[in-house]
């Protein structure tokens, strides 16, 4: 076994997490979940999550056959929506393509829609204890610390080095479960020790052997990402309403908040009024502006600016991909986060604009 694995195997038995719900279990669809909510999400933020949606899905079957606007509504507020459609659309596929039985080696699992290499390792490290390497982000900060790899962490070059050192690290194959131990303590150890700010290394078993710390470098490693301005973009949403509800559309499967429920969108120099008329043939009151939101995404900024519009004539037929709903049952539909920020913050219990109360 290498040095790495057996200090962490031993460090973890007495300082590891033992109290997380999707540990003690050996069900995939169980560590599947967790693993695809853990990616760019902290724990406490995930177990609520995690539980409410066991609940209501606890099988690939029941998650199979549910709805996609009931997934991404237990969903909302996690953010990063394209991981519940990869979830919805890949336990489809596990009916359809495996019966129903998760795949149980690493390069079948990794063929399924929204799964990388580290996660598909994972899953097949804690539900079938195979012997494969992870590489998530904290692991990617305990390996550039300790064996003192530079180089921005995402970066061909470096990444290949990393999972070289994640290969070498692992225990031998000794069938003992000794894989699952050394891949939870790996786990631990960056998300409570090996932080990316305010390392606590006196307390890390790696410490004496780690090339970072003997070079007074820990701070410098991981090299960060070369920092680059977002840009900016601007959009305004249009809080219709009448009759106290809400006019909401459906967006597009693919692209910013894919699939789910928004209100309608607009260019910042677009007439709010003619647009109702002329693409849902509404006859509204002039708009009332309400105050600004940002909102940062990864790769840009997103300033919304709402507008409040009361509808005063309605046309007869349905709007596809629309619906009217109250402000208190949106809350409950698959929204994102800005949009969610919107409603609470614009409209009263009593499903009232606030600026009209």
């Amino acid at each position: 076994m290498s040095s790495i694995a057996a200090q962490l195997i031993r460090w973890h038995n007495q300082h590891g997490r033992h109290y997380l719900p999707w540990q003690g279990t050996h069900d995939p669809y169980a560590i599947w979940l967790s693993e695809i909510m853990l990616q760019q999400t902290q724990v406490s933020t995930v177990i609520p999550y995690y539980t409410r949606f066991l609940q209501q899905f606890p099988t690939i079957q029941s998650l199979a056959k549910a709805p996609l606007d009931t997934v991404l509504s237990l969903w909302s507020g996690l953010g990063y929506y394209s991981r519940a459609r990869n979830l919805h659309s890949a336990a489809q596929q596990i009916v359809q393509d495996f019966k129903g039985q998760f795949p149980s080696t690493r390069t079948l699992i990794e063929q399924l829609p929204g799964i990388g290499r580290s996660t598909a390792a994972a899953i097949a490290v804690f539900a079938f204890g195979k012997r494969e390497a992870i590489l998530d982000g904290n692991v990617k900060r305990v390996f550039a610390r300790y064996f003192g790899i530079h180089g921005f962490t995402s970066e061909a070059n470096t990444l290949q080095l990393l999972w070289q050192a994640a290969e070498a690290a692992l225990p031998a194959d000794s069938g003992s479960g000794e894989i699952e131990t050394y891949t939870q303590a790996l786990m631990d150890l960056g998300a409570t020790v090996c932080t990316r700010s305010a390392p606590r290394c006196n307390a890390c078993p790696l410490q004496q052997q780690c090339i970072a710390w003997r070079q007074k470098c820990v701070d410098q490693l991981p090299t960060p990402k070369p920092r680059k301005s977002l840009p900016q973009k601007e959009t305004v949403m249009l809080l219709i309403h009448s009759s106290q509800k809400l006019l909401l559309q459906k967006r597009a499967a693919k692209g910013i908040w894919g699939a789910l429920w928004c209100p309608p969108e607009i260019d910042t120099d677009v007439d709010s009024v003619q647009h109702c008329r002329s693409h849902w043939g509404l006859k509204v009151q002039p708009p009332i502006a309400l105050p600004a939101l940002d909102h940062q995404f990864t790769h840009f900024k997103l300033r919304i600016y709402p507008q409040l519009l009361h509808v005063v004539s309605e046309p007869e037929a349905e709007q596809p991909q629309s619906i009217w709903i109250s402000p208190a049952d949106a809350l409950k539909q698959g929204i994102p986060a800005p949009v969610r920020k919107l409603l609470e913050r614009n409209f009263t219990a009593n499903l009232k604009p606030k600026s009209l109360s």
